[in-house]
């Protein structure tokens, strides 16, 4: 099925990124520079240098998925983070407002109730 979920942990990479990049070239990066195996699960985001493209790669189980996504107008904004590290966390959330165009900026998330871990 393609889908993706808030159960699912995603990865914005910092840098701009070539949108003639595929499948590969992708897993490459994430590899490479983020020292990650794609294959480990999480969903990794790339932003093109216009800031109007956006790939989001993830591990299907039997094999890579590729979400892609090209803005007509406007640009996908970034969240505020340091540039320097590799990549950056993002909830499900944050991916879906990010995609659909909302500010993320200066969201600030209240804190929730969360069920204990236990321990075994």
């Amino acid at each position: 099925m393609f889908t993706l979920g808030s159960s699912l942990q995603f990865q914005l990479y910092s840098q701009p990124t070539d949108m003639r990049k595929s499948f590969d070239s992708l897993c490459g990066l994430v590899q490479n520079k983020l020292n990650l195996s794609p294959a480990n699960g999480d969903v990794y985001i790339f932003i093109n240098k216009m800031r109007n493209k956006i790939k989001l790669l993830h591990w299907a189980g039997s094999g890579f998925v590729l979400y892609y996504k090209r803005l007509e107008s406007g640009t996908f904004e970034h969240p505020q983070y340091d540039i320097e590290t590799g990549s950056y966390q993002m909830s499900y959330a944050q991916i879906v407002m990010l995609i659909d165009g909302i500010s993320i900026k200066n969201i600030e998330r209240k804190k929730h109730y969360t069920l204990p871990v236990k321990h075994t």
